[in-house]
């Protein structure tokens, strides 16, 4: 059974999240504010957290980015203001997905059925596959490691999803609506902005001058390809 931390503050809302994800088969914890919500999610594991912003006595924000720093697991964001949303995705804070209220308790299952399904299908293909070694930057895709001339970077879910991606396919250009697709999926909310938002915090932990990068580069026009 898969295991879900709802880290919500309006106990109505949460337990009736809770008891349609319950009926689909997941198994729920419920935490009514930040810090308890952060202290849960790093002391137990679980398949993925919905985060909603508001919060007592931490943000969704400052737990979002302090989750982010330990694990890699699918994070989905909650808030009745698109701002926020806009907000978060343009921090670059590593949420795999944005859901605004109000929203059907159907949507928020889908969802999470299919960005759980998502991680696991990548980090499993992931094990198949042999390292990567460009010119100083090696991925190791069996724990999910990223080193830059032997010295560790920590990246997010999706940073790493995306750079790996890319790097499986050296000198090959995506376009940021093939990449918004692949790593997002298809029905992810969001847009391909996220995609220019990821690269821009990528660069900034693996190039030694973002601004001249040695590994991702921009094609104007058509999008982004890792240089070979």
């Amino acid at each position: 059974m898969k295991k879900v931390l709802l880290i919500e503050d309006d106990l109505s809302i949460s337990e009736l999240q809770r008891d349609y994800l319950e009926i689909n088969g997941y198994q729920v914890d419920i935490a009514q504010d930040g810090e308890i919500g952060l202290q849960m999610s790093l002391s137990t594991q679980y398949d993925l957290i919905i985060l909603d912003l508001m919060l007592p006595k931490l943000n969704g924000f400052e737990v979002c980015r302090k989750i982010r720093e330990k694990k890699n697991i699918p994070i989905l964001i909650v808030s009745s203001r698109r701002e926020d949303i806009d907000l978060i995705r343009g921090l670059g804070l590593g949420a795999d997905d944005y859901i605004t209220k109000p929203f059907k308790p159907g949507e928020l299952v889908a969802r999470v059925k299919a960005h759980i399904t998502r991680y696991e299908r990548l980090v499993g293909s992931a094990e198949t596959k042999n390292d990567i070694h460009i010119r100083g930057l090696h991925i190791d895709p069996d724990t999910r490691k990223v080193f830059v001339n032997e010295t560790e970077v920590v990246l997010t879910t999706k940073e790493f999803d995306l750079l790996y991606f890319l790097a499986k396919h050296p000198d090959r250009v995506f376009s940021k609506d093939h990449l918004f697709e692949k790593i997002w999926g298809i029905d992810a909310m969001g847009d391909v902005q996220t995609v220019t938002v990821h690269i821009r915090k990528i660069r900034e932990k693996i190039e030694k001058d973002s601004a001249n990068p040695a590994y991702i580069e921009t094609v104007w026009g058509t999008g982004y390809r890792c240089k070979g």
